[in-house]
């Protein structure tokens, strides 16, 4: 628990500043080196972190896609993006064909969706980020919305947990818990919200306005829970405890960031 406890501490103190500076190449750095990182536990996962074939064509993915919507301003952006995905499909499907049976069609077909579904992720912070006005206020609900109800999930079940949710994938997690996280999460988006529009005066809400941050505030909450157990279940398929073990305590970037990726898309 002090290991757990001493590296969330240090990560925190990495992103705050990070997310402060969300404007600058700092922040685009950051979400490239984590996608790059998640295309590597991811097939690892599959057995295929040293296959070039595979892995190249994954890591130029998760790298491009976070730099090309920063930096792409021409209004192509999601073009280029549909086109650098499908290509990534056909590129894993042609390894599987041709590599004479030391690549499974499993194996391929995990490469391909898990390796997107990191990339993209990691990209949709940056496209949201960037809306003009309020991408800078509103991405943050992808954090806000993750990470609160990670927080609160654990807490209630902690105290009131007893009926289990689906203790073949995550023996740990309740019913409870889970509705505690998204009670908490509605909360907090409303909260957040007020704080802008009282505190920054960004935008005027009404009280038609929170009740749609409430709502929104569950539907994050339940697709964050949705990313946790997908990622939980995918660990559980392949044996393996963590995905990686760049956070002591907490595992590897999909483990510490599977909430964040589901919300973020």
């Amino acid at each position: 628990m002090k290991t757990r406890i001493i590296t969330g501490a240090v990560l925190t103190a990495v992103l705050i500043p990070t997310l402060i500076f969300s404007h600058t190449p700092l922040f685009v750095i950051m979400l490239a080196l984590f996608a790059f990182m998640g295309e590597y536990e991811m097939l690892h996962c599959l057995g295929l972190e040293k296959n070039i074939a595979i892995s190249l064509p994954a890591y130029i993915l998760a790298v491009g896609l976070p730099v090309g919507a920063r930096y792409i301003t021409n209004g192509m952006f999601m073009q280029y993006a549909f086109v650098a995905i499908a290509i990534c499909f056909l590129w894993m499907l042609a390894a599987y064909t041709f590599s004479k049976g030391k690549v499974t069609l499993e194996q391929a077909g995990g490469a391909a969706t898990g390796c997107v579904y990191v990339a993209v992720a990691f990209t949709a912070i940056i496209l949201l980020r960037d809306i003009a006005d309020t991408g800078k206020y509103v991405y943050m609900f992808i954090f806000i919305g993750a990470w609160i109800t990670d927080i609160f999930a654990y807490f209630t079940g902690m105290l009131f947990g007893k009926h289990k949710l689906i203790p073949e994938i995550s023996p740990k997690k309740t019913i409870e818990g889970s509705i505690g996280g998204t009670v908490f999460c509605a909360a907090t988006f409303v909260a957040y919200g007020l704080i802008i529009s009282k505190a920054l005066k960004v935008i005027a809400l009404g009280g038609s306005d929170y009740v749609i941050l409430a709502v929104c505030g569950i539907i994050v909450s339940v697709i964050s829970q949705i990313g946790d157990l997908s990622m939980s279940a995918v660990k559980r398929h392949y044996g393996v405890k963590d995905f990686g073990k760049i956070f002591p305590g907490h595992g590897g970037i999909l483990d510490r960031f599977d909430s964040v990726i589901a919300v973020s898309i």
